[in-house]
């Protein structure tokens, strides 16, 4: 019997020719009996899919044909699905790490600082800032391990060794192949590495290195170990040979049991549900071992597994595991079920499916190790994508939950996919299909009167049955709000393109909506008040009160004219049974009494002025916004410090949701859909809040700029042997004085919380006061004086939950003038300084008084010259005055003089003929007549009141002359001081003998006698002697 066998490109044929465009098939393995087939599917919808079928041999068509119908019958039981919450993944790629582009291993230390094996070395990642630090030979690092102290041990090509922290906190590399025996000197790659017990566990292909108390401990292989891993049952290893082996007692030991796996390679080892080993294999699938027995784990994904190879497998807790491929991506996986949970691979935004290496942070948040790149999935996060169409992913504008479905609007129809029983809805599987008939774009969805309605572009529509039926073909249509009035035959009303509808809806179905005349505009936004009043909105024109008495409509237009801040951007909706107006400043209402809108009394002292272009009440009262593409909550139920209520914003979306269709859908608080420009978002509002942990904070660097530019901090306090969370005492920077110029970089390890962590800062000994809360992750200072300075930095996230303080102080010494020995110097100085000035002061006083005593002098001089001269003047005054007046009386005393002289001479003449002619005359007739005559003439010329008269006015005109002559001579008689005044006066011998009534002999005979009494020398002036005399004797 001749035998057919179908090969690869058989096979591949056969399935292409039966189901054109659908499938891709290979063979992978070939056995005498069997062989395994892996298909490729590839379904009209978006994702891809892999399933695992055995084939026998054939010898004729029909066997290719029952082959077929088992694969037929097999592939739509194999889809696996998705769920539809799609959590964000942040991809890093090599250009903002600036490292190699493959990475091997990665780890996190105590303050959530991660670092990746590189290979262009040790990567760290702080949440804001990348640092590289290269292995000691240069080459590629394949492992990295965290211990408790802080210690990063790294394995790389023909090297292993830690990086520690130097005093100034960076890192730096200290090599351990010194410590390996000398046979052991070569190193090949060191691929795994194991925190055990008190050890550390290098992996080598040929030994595994055992690094306890500073020596190192060889294990050799007994034919090739192949991977390391540990759990909480111990630490294992798998070797070549010996298949899994485990280390006890300080030997590694084979794991007993009925099975091998030499032939397979373990690239995960974990443990199951209940407690099993639970084996992750690299092409083979998982198994698990039990009662030592090794059982294969069905799980959705074994022909995925098969096919794209298991290259790492972590545990994420006890139900859910992760599983990282060589060619598609990561898968999340039930451990119990086998069903696959979630499935990330470029499709889904991963930057290649290659994963090396899986890990798990303590928020259960993924890490993703590529062949090129680094990837952070927020596995944990409570705000998800949902993409009802993720081959084109469309902007969202409605969501809806009905008949246990959700409906999302969008940019090109409405699609619809059925939800699971879980509280959390983003967990249903993601089935989307599109809804016949509702291609274009959606606006609105309502459910009135248990019907679903859609506001559709072209018109209005009822949803039943994933089908859409058309109501209204008009116009297009923006919104529908139920309505109850007793004067309006309609309970619907229909917001559209050119202007308000009413329709009729109830048991019979629902009836052609009718064109309500009067008003034309566009009503994108309607509420209906306790009044069956209705309120609308225009995006430019204000706001329309409109009333329905019957079929009629009646309006009034409300502008900036009535109270509204603007005629723009105002948006009406029913809040608490209000009607409100969101504006571009704050929350308006409207107040019958004046006819005019005024600033809400509710609700602007929760807003104030911001602007708000959405508003939505949820089912616990909560008021949700969005305020400038930043959506938000007012939570009535969760009060601040200083008010009743917390507004809470979601950074995490701001610019994501759609500019100017702002929606928010807040099914419950489990379930808060946002419409976004790609996709919509899921928000568990209550996992949201209940998870909110203190955001971590860290100083990554400290640069002192001066001349050069200095490290002072790389962002690690350790002392010699362990890190510290704070700065010791004796790792306080000090630093000369031409420092003064400092950078600070930090940020906060709390990678999920991502763009909703702000910072405040400050530095004390500078500025004690907190800064304002910045996202900025950067602080410089400038110009710092000397002194002591704490920089101090604290993050929070958006819930307000502040981190504790991160802390770095340093020192600025002062320069040498400013040190306490040059302020002594300084002091001496100062008052040997103050002591010299002082003395010159004082002798500068000195000299200046000098200076101003002579020049005292000089002008007392000069006063007493001036006095002097004007003395002199004065004196030349009087003393011309006096000679005057002693002119005067010399000219009178010489007048008298002049008359006694004369009359002595008249006298004496008339005496002289007198005697004469009495001679004449007989003596006996005139002797007695001529006697009394010369008495009389005798009385005359001796008239004493005459001299006295004479002395009196000579003593007045001669400085007492006579008086002192007297005075000094008493001995002189009155003919001698006659005399004396005579020879004053400079009168003649013959004047004076005319005066003195004797003849000129008896003048020179009496001057005789007067220098003879006086002992006056012949040779010398009577007078001059009596004027010396006088004036020496005074």
């Amino acid at each position: 019997m001749e035998v057919l066998t179908l090969s690869k490109q058989g096979i591949s044929n056969l399935l292409l020719t039966l189901f054109p465009n659908r499938f891709q098939a290979y063979v992978i393995t070939t056995t005498k009996k069997i062989n395994i087939l892996v298909v490729n599917v590839c379904p009209l919808r978006q994702n891809y899919y892999k399933i695992i079928f055995p084939y026998f041999y054939a010898n004729d068509c029909c066997m290719r044909l029952l082959l077929v119908l088992f694969f037929s019958l097999f592939l739509f039981s194999a889809e696996a699905q998705n769920t539809i919450g799609f959590p964000d993944i942040i991809n890093y790629p090599k250009e903002q790490y600036r490292g190699g582009g493959q990475n091997w291993d990665l780890a996190i230390d105590g303050r959530g600082v991660m670092y990746f094996a590189n290979t262009e070395g040790l990567l760290t990642f702080d949440g804001q800032f990348w640092k590289l630090y290269p292995i000691a030979n240069h080459t590629r690092l394949r492992s990295v391990k965290v211990d408790k102290r802080g210690y990063i041990y790294v394995g790389a090509q023909d090297e292993l060794g830690y990086y520690f922290p130097d005093h100034t906190g960076t890192l730096q590399y200290h090599s351990l192949k010194h410590l390996l025996p000398p046979d052991w000197k070569e190193v090949a790659d060191v691929w795994d590495i194991e925190l055990y017990e008190d050890a550390v566990i290098f992996r080598v292909f040929n030994m595994i290195l055992e690094y306890r108390d500073g020596r190192m401990k060889v294990h050799p292989a007994p034919r090739e170990w192949r991977k390391l891993f540990k759990t909480n049952k111990g630490l294992y290893a798998q070797d070549l040979q010996e298949g899994l082996m485990k280390y006890e007692l300080g030997h590694w030991k084979a794991i007993p049991g009925n099975f091998s796996l030499q032939d397979i390679l373990v690239t995960g080892l974990l443990e199951d549900e209940k407690g099993n080993l639970l084996i992750a294999t690299n092409k083979n699938g998982l198994f698990t071992i039990s009662g030592n027995q090794l059982i294969p784990k069905k799980t959705e994904a074994d022909g995925i597994f098969a096919a794209s190879r298991i290259y790492s497998a972590i545990a994420l807790n006890d139900t859910e595991m992760a599983v990282g491929t060589t060619s598609d991506g990561c898968y999340i996986v039930n451990k119990a079920t086998g069903k696959i949970i979630q499935h990330f691979s470029m499709e889904e935004g991963l930057q290649n499916n290659n994963v090396l290496r899986l890990f798990a942070d303590n928020r259960q948040n993924i890490w993703l190790a590529l062949d090129n790149g680094i990837d952070f999935i927020r596995y944990n996060t409570f705000i998800k994508q949902i993409y009802p169409n993720k081959k084109n992913l469309l902007t969202t504008y409605a969501a809806q939950i009905f008949d246990n479905k959700l409906f999302v609007g969008t940019s090109d129809g409405l699609y619809s996919t059925p939800l699971c029983s879980t509280s959390d809805l983003s967990f249903s599987d993601n089935r989307f299909q599109q809804v016949a008939n509702s291609k274009g774009q959606v606006w609105n969805l309502s459910v009135i009167n248990n019907q679903l309605l859609m506001g559709h572009h072209e018109g209005a529509f009822v949803i039943s049955k994933n089908n859409a039926t058309q109501l209204m073909t008009e116009k297009g249509c923006w919104l529908y709000k139920p309505y109850s009035s007793s004067s309006s035959p309609y309970n619907v009303l229909i917001g559209a393109y050119n202007g308000l509808y009413g329709a009729k809806t109830g048991a019979q179905g629902f009836s052609a909506p009718a064109h309500l005349d009067g008003l034309k505009e566009s009503l994108r936004f309607l509420a209906v008040d306790n009044d069956d009043t209705i309120w609308a909105s225009h995006p430019y024109r204000g706001i329309y009160k409109i009333s329905l008495p019957g079929d009629s409509l009646h309006y009034t237009l409300y502008t900036s004219k009535d109270g509204l801040p603007s005629d723009y951007d105002n948006f009406v909706y029913r809040i608490r049974n209000r009607i409100v107006i969101a504006t571009r400043h704050g929350i308006y209402e409207y107040n019958p009494v004046t006819n005019r809108f005024v600033q809400s009394a509710l609700l602007h002292p929760v807003f104030a002025d911001m602007a708000v272009q959405f508003l939505a009440e949820d089912v616990n009262g909560n008021i949700w916004f969005t305020s400038n593409r930043r959506p938000g909550i007012i939570d009535f139920h969760k009060p601040s410090d200083t008010q009743p209520y917390s507004i809470i914003n979601f950074p995490e979306l701001q610019q994501k949701i759609v500019n100017g269709f702002e929606y928010i859908y807040p099914h419950d608080d489990e379930n808060v859909f946002l419409a976004a420009e790609k996709g919509l978002y899921h928000l568990n509002y209550r996992k949201y809040i209940q998870s909110a942990a203190s955001p971590a904070i860290s100083i990554g660097t400290v640069k002192a700029i001066g001349k050069s530019d200095t490290l002072l901090f790389g962002g690690y306090f350790a002392n010699d042997s362990t890190l510290l969370p704070i700065q010791p005492d004796n790792r306080t920077a000090k630093l000369p004085h031409g420092f003064n110029d400092f950078h600070f970089e930090y940020a906060s390890p709390s990678y999920d919380q991502g763009s909703s962590i702000e910072y405040s800062y400050r530095l004390l000994g500078f500025n004690n006061t907190w800064s304002e809360w910045t996202t900025k992750t950067e602080k410089d200072y400038t110009n710092l004086p000397y002194g002591n300075y704490t920089f101090t930095v604290k993050a929070r996230n958006n819930l307000g939950i502040e981190s504790n303080e991160g802390k770095y102080s340093f020192t600025i010494l002062p320069a040498f003038y400013q040190t306490n020995v040059a302020k002594a110097i300084y002091t001496l100085l100062l008052i040997s300084l103050m002591y010299l000035l002082y003395r010159r002061q004082k002798q500068k006083f000195a000299n200046q008084q000098q200076k101003y005593q002579q020049k005292q002098e000089h002008l007392i001089s000069l006063h007493q010259l001036e006095l002097e001269r004007n003395e002199k003047e004065l004196i030349k005054v009087q003393n011309d005055k006096l000679a005057s007046d002693v002119n005067f009386k010399n000219r009178e005393l010489a007048t008298v003089t002049m008359h006694l002289v004369d009359r002595g001479r008249v006298l004496s003449n008339i005496k002289e003929v007198l005697t004469t002619t009495v001679k004449k005359l007989e003596p006996t007739v005139t002797q007695d007549h001529f006697k009394r005559v010369m008495r009389l003439f005798e009385e005359a010329e001796n008239n004493e009141e005459d001299w006295e008269h004479f002395s009196r006015h000579f003593d007045e005109v001669h400085s007492n002359f006579l008086a002192r002559v007297k005075k000094h001579f008493p001995s002189l008689t009155t003919t001698d001081l006659k005399l004396c005044a005579y020879l004053h006066i400079d009168l003649t011998s013959k004047e004076i003998a005319q005066l003195l009534g004797i003849s000129v002999r008896g003048v020179e005979t009496s001057r005789y006698r007067l220098r003879r009494k006086l002992g006056i020398p012949g040779e010398v002036s009577l007078n001059a002697y009596l004027l010396e005399a006088i004036e020496t004797k005074a």
